[in-house]
């Protein structure tokens, strides 16, 4: 299956967090997207892997993709070596996106730089013909995508470009909050984490609302890029 979109995260919930608003309306227009988790979460504050398994399925509904699988590499502990970046490689080819989506290049957890680097460098190395990779005894094709994206996490990265996702905002909450366990609920007898307050919470809302505030609109996601943002000429620029 060809997809227009892929989108990596370190943990199940960091594609939600991150690009969400964005995926929804790249659904919305007729785009394909798919979603691949690196790790299960395992080693989250609250909740369990199981549990994030049966979120990462309800959210998955909710975005519309065609597509989520997971790696299941070891929470925490992965690397960006030959053995991570050739699972990461068989997904892209598996897949062949044309645009990838992936963690920020830093943020507060150490998983989200390491999985931006994995893969952005798994991106490039999918379009080397002497790597050879195959699923179930099937010999792939090299494949890289023309665009890596960056979405933008804990830190407030300075994007390089913005989307306008305004009237998707309330259902890329919806996806986040099918992550039950791990998000803000004043019943809850789990330990409290970095991202179960409430603040944070509404931080994702303010967030939107003032990158959309910095470029005209009412709601906007952030991304960094790691090459230079090409356009045919000025009037593309909105």
């Amino acid at each position: 299956m060809k997809l227009d979109i892929l989108a990596f995260g370190a943990h199940p919930d960091d594609v939600e967090l991150g690009c969400s608003g964005t995926i929804l309306k790249e659904v919305s227009l007729g785009k394909t997207v798919g979603v691949i988790d690196l790790t299960r979460g395992e080693l989250g504050t609250r909740g369990s892997a199981e549990i994030r398994d049966q979120e990462a399925a309800a959210a998955a509904k909710i975005l519309g993709v065609r597509v989520r699988e997971n790696l299941e590499m070891r929470d925490g502990f992965f690397v960006n070596d030959e053995k991570h970046q050739l699972a990461v490689i068989k997904m892209l080819r598996k897949y062949q996106p044309e645009i990838v989506l992936c963690n920020a290049v830093d943020d507060r957890h150490i998983d989200h730089g390491k999985g931006s680097k994995l893969v952005s460098d798994a991106c490039f190395l999918s379009g080397l013909t002497k790597i050879e990779t195959e699923i179930n005894g099937v010999p792939q094709k090299a494949w890289r995508p023309k665009l890596v994206y960056h979405y933008i996490q804990w830190k407030n990265s300075v994007p390089d470009f913005v989307v306008d996702i305004t009237g998707f905002t309330d259902k890329k909450i919806a996806s986040i909050l099918a992550y039950s366990s791990q998000f803000y609920d004043p019943n809850s007898k789990e330990p409290e984490s970095p991202i179960s307050s409430k603040n944070f919470l509404e931080s994702l809302n303010y967030r939107s609302r003032d990158l959309g505030r910095l470029v005209g609109v009412e709601h906007a996601e952030g991304f960094t890029v790691e090459r230079y943002l090409a356009v045919n000429s000025l009037a593309d620029l909105k």
